[in-house]
């Protein structure tokens, strides 16, 4: 009997995060799961996201339910179960004895970048709407808890060598790589949360990762003392990336 294996990568937002769940989503023995707390952080924080009224109807608000479904049995009798997760969705109210119960791993991007990105749909982020603080604290209570350091991916190394990054965080996570993740067919899926329509434009387009493009964007300078932050945390994730 092959054991089932329960991945969670934790990302923050403006990733490649919504890419590599197409590329796991394109595996015959993956089911995939979209930001499965992100109705939950809407109805908690009282963020006003766009379409927040529709994700929190369609989604589900009660975070022990949610952690029953990501630790439980793997929809559609599949044997990985990938859960996209964006860490700033996990509110400190969320238990985090769970995660023992999942392979966690990470999904960092240049925060340059991130949030040159993010200011084109909101144009005053605080440091905890960037998921780098988040990303850490993770981080380092699964790396306490399980004795051991979780992969972590970067953005760029994918993007500049997709199969070999994605081969090291298969051996990382402990199943085989399958060359089906280096391309997927266009168009929205089913498994995309209801917000698809309104942020996935460009992915739909999509049939492979897209060559990495340096970024000439310069941060605003009302969000330099936030970049900094944001540097520091992603340096200390950095140093144990995949390479």
């Amino acid at each position: 009997m092959v054991q089932p294996v329960r991945i969670a990568m934790w990302s923050g937002p403006r990733n490649i995060s919504t890419a590599m769940m197409r590329a796991w989503g394109n595996r015959a023995d993956t089911f995939v799961i979209d930001e499965p707390f992100y109705a939950y952080y809407l109805s908690a924080t009282g963020k006003k996201h766009l379409a927040a009224d529709e994700v929190i109807a369609s989604g589900e608000t009660d975070w022990r339910k949610i952690v029953a479904q990501l630790t439980g049995p793997i929809p559609n009798g599949k044997r990985i179960f990938f859960q996209k997760q964006m860490a700033h969705h996990l509110l400190l109210d969320v238990g985090r004895e769970w995660l023992s119960a999942v392979t966690n791993c990470f999904l960092i991007r240049d925060p340059r970048e991130v949030i040159a990105s993010y200011v084109k749909k909101r144009d005053d982020p605080a440091l905890q709407d960037l998921g780098f603080r988040q990303q850490l604290e993770i981080f380092d209570f699964v790396r306490t808890r399980v004795k051991a350091t979780p992969p972590v991916l970067d953005a760029k190394d994918v993007l500049e060598n997709p199969g070999r990054m994605l081969r090291l965080l298969c051996e990382a996570v402990g199943v085989d790589f399958n060359e089906s993740m280096l391309s997927w067919p266009p168009g929205l899926r089913q498994t995309d949360g209801s917000w698809a329509e309104h942020w996935y434009g460009e992915v739909a387009k999509t049939t492979s990762f897209q060559p990495y493009r340096p970024s000439q964007a310069k941060v605003p300078a009302h969000l330099e003392e936030i970049y900094g932050h944001c540097c520091k945390l992603y340096e200390r994730l950095y140093e144990y990336r995949l390479h």
